[in-house]
């Protein structure tokens, strides 16, 4: 027998369907799973003290617009859910706002440093992710307190004479939501006017152009993708925060995240904890459609 007929068969290499099995099997198994047991509690009875009954019951959907009356058993129209849904969208289109009004020219600036110093600006801005969220919280707490940094620096310059009241108010919340989700902003926003030839600003002010046209037709088709990323990276997780409007809010402003927290701790009704929850998964699916129309357009 010759050599070439003794030589064995080359292996078939997986495919890439293949290859892609076992981050497809973590993805059902820790992304869809969950949402698949939230929507089969939304729609099962809630068990007296936590849990569910295996009992098919749209109450936990019906609580979302009604209340049933203590006395009567009744139920009435109530728009709660609704004003706590409508001040979570608007809390977090308003994060988005101020941190797109503060993340830009931030970008801005870093892309216009030397390549040696883009670094260094780049490692301050990833710096609060090295310390988990509550601890940043909290820390914004000694900030923002009645004897915190910002009223003693007030009362020291002579600008103040009593401390200014901002903890557990909207605007600790917003800052807080805003400080926690900046360096999301400011890192896409970045990434794409690094990419910007500088020639062409400097092209565009030859040409006698103004700094609003210089960054309407130059700037900002170079920083749009980035802009976008950096919208969906921070309203998301801003519509849904938890922690900053619990510890920053003194639950005062209750939001999406500590209504659903409420729902599976203390009120123990799962199914409408799980209603709630799959209502806020509908609001990120129609920011992730918003955010896709948006990329396509020119």
């Amino acid at each position: 027998m010759s050599p070439a007929l003794a030589r064995p068969a080359p292996r078939r290499r997986a495919g890439p369907l293949a290859a892609a099995l076992p981050a497809i099997a973590f993805v059902a198994l820790f992304g869809l799973g969950p949402l698949a047991v939230m929507a089969v509690f939304s729609v099962l009875k809630a068990a007296p003290h936590g849990g569910v009954e295996w009992q098919i019951s749209a109450e936990g959907w019906r609580a979302l617009l009604s209340r049933r009356d203590i006395f009567d058993g009744g139920l009435h129209l109530s728009a709660d859910h609704l004003l706590i849904y409508g001040r979570s969208f608007l809390s977090a289109l308003v994060t988005t706002a101020l941190c797109v009004a503060v993340g830009f020219p931030l970008a801005w600036f870093i892309a216009t440093r030397t390549p040696a110093r883009r670094k260094w600006w780049v490692l301050a801005v990833t710096v609060p992710f090295w310390s988990s969220l509550l601890v940043r919280t909290l820390a914004l707490m000694l900030i923002l307190g009645d004897r915190g940094l910002v009223n003693g620096a007030l009362i020291g310059l002579g600008l103040i004479q009593q401390p200014l009241r901002m903890l557990y108010t909207e605007v600790a919340v917003m800052a807080g939501l805003v400080y926690a989700s900046l360096p999301f902003m400011v890192l896409p926003v970045y990434s794409a006017l690094a990419r910007l030839d500088p020639r062409l600003v400097e092209a565009a002010a030859d040409l006698h152009a103004g700094r609003w046209s210089i960054l309407r037709h130059v700037l900002w088709p170079a920083a749009r993708p980035g802009v976008l990323a950096g919208a969906l990276l921070v309203f998301v997780p801003a519509l849904g925060a938890y922690v900053v409007p619990l510890v920053l809010g003194g639950g005062r402003s209750m939001m999406i995240g500590d209504l659903i927290a409420l729902q599976f701790g203390s009120s123990r009704n799962w199914p409408l904890g799980a209603a709630e929850s799959i209502v806020l998964l509908a609001g990120v699916l129609a920011a992730l459609a918003i955010h896709r129309r948006l990329e396509k357009r020119p």
